[in-house]
């Protein structure tokens, strides 16, 4: 069971970003994409989110063998996929409780209830685990909330809804060091056969604390090169400019 993109070809006002883009997140693994700016690793998440603004023109995206491109937004989500943005939205009005409630009542059967004691009660425990006042809990999504607090709402949200496949786009973003442990400690207390780690990210520093079992370099909207941690620690040494050197970013 995986997620599944081949050749995938992706546009956005007419401007081609995605050019025959083929990896494979079976579950059970991490896989990190790194690359320069630019190269499309956010226009990657947003596809397959099923972003409004992307085109795709070509390829397939599948995920445990069914056509994710042929479903709604909302249908991925219960399908079982997660994105974590690069750039949490607020939601004014919308207490974190109750985003997170109704996000787990739309996945439940028709005519079943959430149980609200066995709700807060999980909720409350993530809550701790990821060092974030139970307070919290009434403030509207991510309004007021600082970056580090935003990015560890978007892990809480991914522990409650327990996904089949999380993508987290540049989650790492304006964290300093101790909010980025709390969040991978939060993502490492997810890894699981079932589950599936697409981890998109520009700095090394992350991978410190969520290991990958495999890296991909994103550039000119493909994956130039793939290899284990090694290739991180390469990257965050020498740069992309070793790989251009060798050819491999002549079409960014």
């Amino acid at each position: 069971m995986s997620l599944i993109i081949k050749n995938l070809h992706a546009a956005t006002d007419g401007n081609e970003i995605l050019k025959g883009l083929s990896l494979e997140v079976p579950k059970g693994e991490v896989h990190a994409i790194m690359g320069p700016n630019g190269s499309g690793k956010s226009t990657l998440a947003k596809v397959i989110a099923g972003h409004a603004d992307y085109e795709v023109t070509n390829g397939s995206v599948t995920m445990d063998g069914a056509d994710l491109l042929a479903l709604e937004v909302h249908e991925r989500s219960r399908a079982g996929l997660f994105l974590a943005f690069q750039y949490p939205a607020e939601v004014p009005g919308v207490t974190m409780a109750n985003f997170i409630r109704a996000a787990l009542q739309a996945g439940m059967p028709e005519g079943e209830e959430i149980d609200a004691v066995a709700y807060y009660k999980n909720l409350y425990e993530k809550l701790d685990q990821l060092g974030i006042d139970r307070k919290f809990t009434a403030r509207s999504v991510n309004e007021g909330f600082s970056g580090g607090e935003k990015k560890r709402n978007e892990v809480l949200q991914m522990m409650m809804l327990e996904p089949s496949y999380c993508v987290m786009d540049e989650t790492d973003s304006g964290l300093d060091i101790d909010a980025l442990k709390v969040v991978a400690d939060g993502v490492n207390s997810m890894r699981s056969p079932e589950r599936g780690f697409l981890v998109i990210t520009h700095y090394q520093r992350l991978l410190d604390y969520i290991e990958p079992d495999h890296v991909h370099v994103l550039a000119g909207g493909r994956i130039v090169r793939s290899g284990g941690k090694g290739l991180a620690l390469e990257l965050e040494a020498k740069g992309y400019d070793f790989l251009k050197e060798e050819g491999e970013l002549a079409t960014t």
